[in-house]
């Protein structure tokens, strides 16, 4: 009897593996919202690295994050290095690329809890009355990160901050001061 238990745990456990291995080797979230108001009224609320962590919310996850800015306030090298609590982790985020008022590209680099190197970028179009502001962040999924996505779904958990985040730069861009 203890052998076929034992036969079916590694069934399974070999399954699993087999599972893991067929998921996607590169992972790629996105959400958008329109904000009424110009493209060049939304551009600065990201392509200036303290302004966009006024409404970031992995920034707002850990009310004792340490943060420090490096290089130019905005725009391509502009840096924020940060070191938080469980949720945040540590790492940095780096605009390596600007193009004012549609686009701004970010690399960010995680140290913990996972390493990772992953490509953000915001695109900023104009859509009726407004600006379509989209988030998206793409990256490789090595195998041990395909293991963890088995059972944790990378698009609704980073997903749902995006929509957080997205709602923050709404209310920020619809505000008369504009943050």
């Amino acid at each position: 009897m203890l052998k076929i238990i034992l036969i079916v745990v590694a069934v399974a456990i070999a399954g699993f593996l087999a599972y893991a291995a067929t998921l996607p080797d590169l992972f790629r979230v996105s959400r958008s919202v329109v904000v009424q108001t110009t493209p060049e009224n939304v551009f600065p609320l990201i392509n200036d690295m303290q302004r966009f962590n006024t409404w970031n919310p992995f920034n707002k996850k850990d009310p004792n994050i340490k943060g420090t800015y490096s290089g130019p306030t905005a725009g391509p090298g502009a840096k924020y290095a940060f070191q938080g609590n469980k949720d945040v982790g540590s790492g940095d985020l780096e605009i390596t690329e600007s193009t004012a008022p549609s686009r701004v590209v970010f690399a960010l680099n995680m140290v913990a809890p996972m390493k990772a190197s992953n490509k953000v970028t915001f695109t900023i179009q104009p859509e009726g009355s407004g600006t379509r502001v989209t988030w998206a962040m793409e990256g490789e999924s090595p195998y041990f990160a395909k293991l963890i996505h088995v059972f944790i779904d990378m698009d609704k958990m980073v997903g749902k901050e995006f929509e957080n985040g997205l709602t923050s730069l709404k209310a920020i861009g619809e505000s008369p001061a504009r943050g």
